[in-house]
């Protein structure tokens, strides 16, 4: 019976990189670094593979990929206000290294965008304003995240009862079980 659930969540991550305006194209990521203080940020979700692993871009010389890096461990939301659905993936963040994959990603992205992940400086420096900032001609700093899901939540707000529903991976295989909203 949760299968329903988890062919929408699957749809609705899928139009969130193909659809334009929806509002799974962008979610929040959190990480947890050494600290052990949550770090939120809002990212742009870039790719959804078939077996829900889940790819967005970044400077490599961003908090993030320390976080990571120090606990690979990771949340992402999503919220669709329309439909009252939210989405939290929790999952392992890989940092894609491959220079060849790297390469074949970075040809797409936009030239506008492309500035992006070629600041002189790391995100995150102190500027005195925002014209400040300068950018490498022929260096990039491009670097994709990959999140294995292994746990995810779907929560559809609706009367007269929500539906909360837990997905977890075992093996190859998705388990859903309803829970309390």
């Amino acid at each position: 019976m949760t299968a329903i659930f988890f062919s929408e969540l699957k749809d609705e991550l899928q139009r969130g990189i193909h659809k334009k305006g929806h509002p799974f194209r962008c979610g929040t990521l959190a990480t947890v670094g050494l600290e052990t203080l949550p770090r939120l940020r809002t990212v742009v979700l870039r790719k959804v593979s078939e077996d829900l692993k889940l790819h967005i871009y970044t400077d490599k010389r961003s908090k993030k990929l320390i976080h990571i890096k120090e606990n690979n461990k990771v949340s992402m939301l999503f919220y669709h206000p329309k439909q009252m659905l939210q989405i939290k993936v929790e999952g392992l963040a890989h940092i894609i290294t491959d220079e060849s994959i790297l390469k074949k990603y970075w040809s797409g992205v936009q030239p506008n965008s492309r500035k992006d992940y070629t600041t002189e400086n790391i995100p995150g420096s102190k500027i005195s304003n925002p014209n400040q900032v300068e950018y490498l001609d022929e260096e990039n700093h491009f670097c994709i995240i990959e999140i294995e899901p292994f746990r995810i939540e779907y929560l559809k707000l609706k009367r007269p009862n929500h539906i909360r529903v837990q997905f977890s991976k075992s093996e190859a295989s998705w388990n859903g079980e309803f829970l309390v909203p």
